[in-house]
């Protein structure tokens, strides 16, 4: 019996490796060597990841193949690949109204064991419609972004951004800077961030916001001084913090559009102000996950070079310092992207 070191998730503070079977495949299925796996912001949610604990995490992988399933004819041992872990059933009232991360089959699908492992089985349906090869000129650690990067561009295109408008992004974690990232390659005409932290206003700054500003400095009066003396048209709220969802409510100019890209807390209520939405005529949308289009276009943006992302690479360690990594995602204070590379 062939075994391999996997992350155990037990909570943000008790990550253990610890030993599984490497994972057998069936004639349907694909064995990826895990090559590069990034921590998510979500990875280290507790109210939502405590509850299915102790498991595997991960879902921003790139690898290699290197066991392919007799009936698979798409692949090869060899591929350099990114596995998608959520995937959708293309048939579905919401699949067939291109809402696919709706879809009960995508919230359902998942490889397995997770992404922090030093292998992974993609099941059939993931092989089907969840499997991209890698681009020749693309990286594993640019394979990494391809999940996350999917998320934005199918958050501003659910917010329907066109070119010439202003983007306030609160919040400046890794999702911030993407939207980031992604608004400046689609031609947003002004884009500010805000954060509490100095650490990710600096990187905001450095990666392409043309103004930023400290959390509690996000006021109406201070994002008119910042933006031509107007409110921005999309406000791209990347943070579940009452307080910032409250300021996404009043930085929204008329006309506008609130993106809900992070969640609060399950049981939190926000109260909000009706009649001003009303009559402002501001569209509130929320968005979760990527559909394999916006995978593809994620892959096509990271190939391109439109939108850089190594530059968000703070730190590369191996599966054996995962619960080094998942410490510094939890305290969020020095850190952007942290990468494990389970065969380092």
């Amino acid at each position: 019996m062939k075994t391999m070191n996997v992350a155990m998730y037990y909570n943000n503070n008790d990550v253990k490796i610890e030993k599984m079977q490497i994972p057998t495949i069936s004639e349907n299925e694909l064995l990826v060597k895990v090559q590069a796996s990034g921590i998510c912001g979500s990875d280290v949610m507790e109210w939502y990841r405590i509850k299915k604990a102790p498991l595997v995490l991960g879902h921003e992988i790139a690898g290699d193949i290197v066991e392919v399933g007799k009936n698979v004819k798409k692949y090869k041992v060899g591929d350099r690949v990114f596995v998608s872990h959520h995937v959708p059933c293309n048939t579905c009232r919401f699949c067939l109204n291109n809402q696919h991360t709706l879809c009960h089959t995508l919230h359902s699908t998942n490889f397995y064991p997770g992404g922090f492992a030093e292998y992974l089985k993609v099941p059939e349906i993931n092989v089907d419609r969840g499997t991209f090869l890698l681009p020749k000129e693309m990286s594993y650690d640019e394979g990494v972004f391809i999940e996350p990067l999917a998320c934005v561009v199918r958050g501003l295109r659910t917010a329907e951004m066109k070119a010439g408008q202003s983007i306030l992004i609160i919040g400046s974690g890794i999702s911030g800077l993407l939207n980031i990232k992604l608004a400046h390659a689609w031609h947003a005409n002004r884009i500010i961030a805000t954060d509490v932290s100095d650490y990710r206003l600096q990187m905001a700054k450095k990666l392409g916001a043309d103004g930023v500003l400290q959390a509690k400095d996000a006021n109406v009066e201070n994002i008119k001084k910042s933006n031509d003396g107007k409110l921005a048209d999309i406000v791209v709220l990347c943070t579940g913090a009452s307080s910032a969802v409250k300021q996404a409510l009043q930085l929204v100019d008329a006309g506008g559009t609130i993106l809900f890209f992070a969640p609060t807390e399950p049981g939190v209520d926000i109260p909000f102000p009706l009649f001003d939405l009303w009559n402002k005529g501001v569209m509130m949308v929320s968005t979760y996950a990527g559909s394999p289009k916006d995978i593809v276009m994620a892959i096509d943006l990271i190939s391109s070079k439109k939108v850089l992302v190594t530059d968000m690479i703070t730190h590369k360690l191996p599966l054996s310092k995962a619960a080094e990594g998942f410490k510094l995602v939890a305290h969020a204070q020095d850190s952007m992207k942290v990468i494990l590379e389970p065969h380092k």
